[in-house]
């Protein structure tokens, strides 16, 4: 196979993947992963292929519970279990203590947003290009406390405003509640400067982290994020079904969940229990421990691999990508922000995102569709209702988007009763 060069800031990026000293070993890293020889994975943003690593620990705890029962097998890896908090914390520059583990990046949001004692008046301020799931939590707390949601106006480059934030700052301002990298584009939110803002003026601040933990560096002091939620399942390459919650030490004792077990609490008195004073008081007693497992080999494949270095490859091919789609007849990418990441979103003019995608599925290339109903705010004030998402990551390569692009390519020569004979051909072997 031909050598792979992208041009990065200050060097070049080969199939091996060596830059100025820092090295990324692709072909290994591709060997690691077995669905690189079954795929073209463009939906790392949706769930990434896990290396061999990770799909080993999971198998293998799971295979120890059906030798010798769930609960012997827990106590069995109960030190990998606790290596998790440790990787995470890690991961993010956070303390163990700081962590809890949960099923999802969603639930763990909602974990820390709905622990947050909302009163009538009190104002919610996020982001247009905020994710659907957080917007119909704030919508809930709002319609049963009176509080309010209010949406900061995007600057010139698409992502939010850090002076507008500033100017709608006041007393009544509770929440500061934004997502890190959106679900339908590469825009990077500037959320260090959101945080500068937040601290200076004593107000809590939740980010969304769950596209940005592994696709870029994220660390919580230099952000200043009181809160913060990610999953497992997307750039981390972790298994489905994790996920975490970070909180501010000083924080957590501030914030009761809205449910509580014996495992978030203890039962001291007929009338009484007693909150525990870490992060696991967001947690819940069952637990999916091969997950966790997983989640923490995750966690140390990523940092072996490199954090800075994985993103400046991976943003490398994203912003290749971009160039490549926007020189199609009709090509036309939508992301937005001063600073991009590795997903990309895009149309072609006169073919449906549905059609590309199921088009790209039946070469064995995997993209996704995202629709205004997961993004309302930003989608609707752009005029789009569904773009096709393409999302890259360090293991993914040129040779890979040179026949992503040959694919669209074909596409667009194709007339649509050709394209539908094949998508229909393609669904009746399916059936069969």
């Amino acid at each position: 196979m031909p050598s792979c060069k992208i041009p990065l800031d200050g060097g070049l990026w080969t199939r091996r993947g060596r830059r100025q000293g820092a090295v990324l070993d692709i072909e290994r890293l591709r060997e690691e992963t077995p669905g690189c020889s079954e795929v073209i994975h463009f939906n790392n943003a949706g769930a990434a292929l896990m290396p061999r690593p990770v799909l080993e620990a999971v198998v293998d705890h799971l295979e120890l519970e059906a030798r010798i029962g769930g609960y012997e097998a827990h106590d069995a890896a109960l030190d990998k279990v606790e290596h998790t908090y440790r990787a995470v914390a890690r991961l993010i520059g956070a303390e163990p203590d700081e962590i809890a583990l949960i099923e999802n990046a969603t639930r763990a949001w909602d974990m820390a947003f709905y622990s947050i004692p909302f009163r009538p008046g009190d104002r919610i301020l996020t982001s247009v290009s905020e994710y659907a799931s957080n917007v119909i939590s704030f919508l809930q707390v709002a319609r049963k406390t009176g509080a309010v949601v209010e949406v900061v106006p995007n600057d010139e480059h698409g992502q939010l405003s850090v002076e507008a934030l500033r100017a709608m700052l006041d007393e009544r301002v509770k929440l500061i509640a934004v997502s890190h990298i959106p679900t339908n584009g590469g825009l990077i939110q500037p959320a260090e400067e959101i945080g500068r803002v937040a601290r200076e003026a004593g107000i809590l601040y939740l980010l969304d982290a769950c596209q940005s933990v592994g696709q870029i560096p994220v660390d919580v002091r230099a952000i200043g994020c009181d809160m913060l939620s990610a999953t497992g399942r997307k750039y981390l390459r972790g298994p489905r079904g994790t996920g975490f919650l970070y909180v501010r030490h000083s924080l957590v004792p501030q914030l009761e969940p809205v449910l509580l077990d014996l495992h978030a609490a203890t039962w001291v008195a007929p009338d009484r229990y007693a909150v525990r004073g870490d992060a696991r008081r967001f947690e819940n007693w069952e637990s999916y421990v091969a997950g966790r497992i997983g989640l923490g080999v995750a966690v140390d494949y990523a940092l072996s691999v490199g954090i800075e270095e994985g993103s400046a490859r991976l943003r490398a091919l994203a912003e290749l990508l971009r160039r490549r789609i926007a020189e199609l007849p009709g090509g036309r990418v939508h992301d937005l922000g001063r600073e991009r990441g590795g997903i990309v979103t895009f149309t072609l003019d006169g073919i449906a995102p549905e059609t590309i995608k199921a088009y790209l599925a039946a070469k064995r290339i995997n993209v996704t569709v995202s629709t205004v109903a997961s993004t309302r705010f930003d989608m609707e004030a752009r005029g789009l209702e569904k773009i096709v998402r393409a999302s890259v990551h360090y293991y993914n390569t040129e040779e890979e988007i040179d026949a992503f692009i040959d694919a669209l390519a074909e596409l667009q020569r194709q007339s649509p009763e050709a394209v539908h004979r094949l998508l229909a051909e393609r669904a009746s072997r399916r059936k069969a």
